[in-house]
């Protein structure tokens, strides 16, 4: 699908469920999503990628290194808002790389790859982003990115309490370049 000097993002398979699950479902992984999950939650993220990536021609896709074929993580955009919130039908880029390739750049490669599929196959004029404040991790890969705050755009996500700070989403957003 994407290629960049080093990844490969493509759709997902079946057979990368357990692999993601094992990659993503460490404490340090998940974090800033409430703690580890049962496999099914994982794997009802991977069905909802492969239903968007039938549906509109993306998602956010499996992230494997090219070298060897291994999985890093997920970076892509997809629609990503949610009814009831400031950003209901947003593209949005996301990311999670395995915390074993943390610090090598392969977020940022994957998300600018992911940002210039973006701009050149849809016709959105602006691609954003949301995670939680205590994810300084995410968002200053977002300011690297050269996404800009926006409060206006910030939301509380519908599957987390009102008490949960989980929920509490800050948006980062880019514009289509001139």
């Amino acid at each position: 699908m994407i290629t960049t000097p080093r990844l490969l993002l493509r759709p997902w398979r079946e057979a990368d469920k357990p692999v993601f699950h094992g990659l993503a479902n460490t404490p340090a992984m998940m974090e800033h999503f409430g703690g580890p999950v049962p496999q099914a939650k994982h794997d009802m993220i991977i069905d909802r990628m492969i239903d968007q990536q039938a549906r509109f021609g993306h998602c956010m896709w499996a992230v494997e290194l090219r070298e060897t074929g291994e999985m890093a993580g997920v970076c892509g955009v997809r629609i990503g808002g949610h009814a009831g919130t400031p950003v209901p039908e947003e593209l949005e880029i996301g990311w999670r790389i395995g915390e074993k390739f943390w610090g090598q750049g392969i977020a940022r490669e994957a998300a600018e790859a992911s940002l210039a599929w973006g701009w050149a196959n849809t016709d959105r004029p602006r691609i954003a982003a949301w995670t939680v404040i205590g994810n300084t991790r995410s968002w200053g890969l977002m300011e690297r990115l050269g996404m800009r705050r926006r409060t206006d755009l910030d939301f509380r996500h519908p599957d987390f309490a009102a008490s949960d700070p989980f929920g509490a989403m800050i948006v980062y957003a880019i514009d289509r370049p001139a």
